[in-house]
């Protein structure tokens, strides 16, 4: 096998890894070629397929497919035409596996109504990637996608990745440790509020993390007592700096909106890389949100100081080429 296989490889991997702590499945065979259903438009005969995942969508009784190409780069590699490309290609993709009978024969499930997304994962293999990726997408122009109506492509870029990869770092740290702070993926789920024009239609179905929640900066990780008692804890992984109290205060006016804050629930709000001096402006946050109330020695107020801040110890993941095979 070719060098540059086994650093497509490497994406392939930690995509695997990754997704499956946000409780998405695998359908279908991966690394295949299939028919093209536009081919005077698209000016393929077949278009590639490197991977495809479902999740349930809480807010309706719908599947969502993610059509998945696994892009490994180096730091050089990471450059607007190369993404560019990759996005048009993912959306001709996309296009055509919403007509493609053989597309859905392959991946999709019978009897269950669904929609199709893209998603472009670009994961950076030798670590130094350290540019601001986003303007690699500027130079982007949607009506260049040429995307169906209603249809979407995702982008997880470096820092994406490095963040989302982290978490399922802590998750699995967090359930090793001889005295478990989570319990296992069993009595896990990733949390979907209720909206007040959207009903959670699937709370006990819908369990995985949505691409919405992926790419938002809060990302929160219920659980439940395996013995089944009525507690509950909450992670909540917070992908912003936490630089003033005003920004925690925010933060925890979300949580009490969406619930979480009452006597029964355990909550840790986890952070990487955030402000050198994070910690103590969430325990100011803490003070001045209980000072806003109206009166500092009610019930919400104690359950606002039991809420724990710990930032997160960096890990970043990297393979081997040796281990997958380009020494053979």
């Amino acid at each position: 096998m070719a060098e540059n296989e086994h650093i497509a490889k490497q994406a392939e991997i930690l995509a695997s890894e990754l997704f499956s702590e946000f409780f998405w499945e695998k359908v279908g065979p991966t690394n295949h070629d299939w028919s093209c259903e536009a081919r005077e438009l698209h000016k393929v005969k077949t278009h590639p397929c490197d991977v495809v995942y479902y999740y349930d969508e809480p807010y309706s009784a719908q599947r969502t497919y993610v059509h998945c190409d696994l892009k490994s780069y180096a730091k050089g590699s990471i450059k607007s035409p190369a993404i560019k490309a990759a996005l048009e290609s993912l959306a001709m993709q996309v296009a055509c596996a919403d007509k493609s009978i053989e597309w859905q024969d392959l991946h999709a499930h019978d009897d269950v109504n669904y929609s199709v997304c893209g998603l472009l994962f670009v994961y950076n293999h030798d670590g130094e990637y350290d540019s601001d990726f986003n303007t690699s997408l500027t130079f982007i122009a949607n009506e260049s996608l040429k995307l169906p109506k209603g249809k979407k492509v995702f982008v997880l870029g470096p820092k994406e990745i490095f963040w989302l990869d982290n978490i399922r770092s802590e998750v699995q740290r967090m359930r090793g440790k001889r005295v478990p702070e989570l319990p296992g993926p069993d009595h896990c789920f990733y949390y979907h509020p209720q909206l007040v024009r959207k009903a959670n239609l699937q709370v006990k179905k819908a369990k995985g993390a949505t691409l919405e929640t992926l790419t938002s900066p809060l990302i929160i990780l219920e659980s439940r007592d395996p013995r089944g008692g009525t507690g509950r804890g909450i992670v909540v992984f917070y992908s912003r700096s936490g630089e003033t109290s005003a920004e925690f205060m925010y933060l925890i006016d979300i949580l009490r909106k969406y619930e979480l804050l009452d006597e029964r629930t355990s909550v840790v709000i986890k952070t990487l890389n955030a402000s050198p001096i994070s910690s103590p402006t969430f325990q100011k946050a803490q003070q001045q949100y209980i000072e806003g109330l109206a009166g500092a020695a009610t019930d919400l107020g104690e359950y606002v100081l039991g809420i724990r801040y710990e930032p997160m110890s960096e890990i970043k993941t990297t393979y081997s080429a040796i281990d997958l095979g380009t020494w053979s």
